[in-house]
């Protein structure tokens, strides 16, 4: 099924997270509403009744790097 993709990277290095913008997973599926494999021509009613129209719940990542975080590596250039 189609869901979101949510991404915090967290580095460990200053401990700031920052949050990517929502990404789209799309899958293969012919029966699924928001899957671009999704016929153009399945149309209401008959799409309510044979094809998924919710999206899964969101997958939720946040992986932690060892490194400063992007902010941080600016302000370090700044002051040198």
């Amino acid at each position: 099924m189609c869901c979101l993709r949510q991404v915090r990277n967290v580095y460990t290095q200053c401990g700031h997270g920052v949050t990517l913008p929502d990404e789209m997973i799309n899958c293969e599926n012919s029966n699924c509403r928001w899957s671009p494999f999704h016929p153009l021509t399945c149309k209401p009613p008959s799409c309510l009744r044979t094809c998924r129209q919710n999206k899964t719940f969101p997958q939720q990542y946040n992986p932690h790097i060892n490194a400063l975080c992007p902010a941080c590596v600016a302000r370090q250039q700044q002051q040198q």
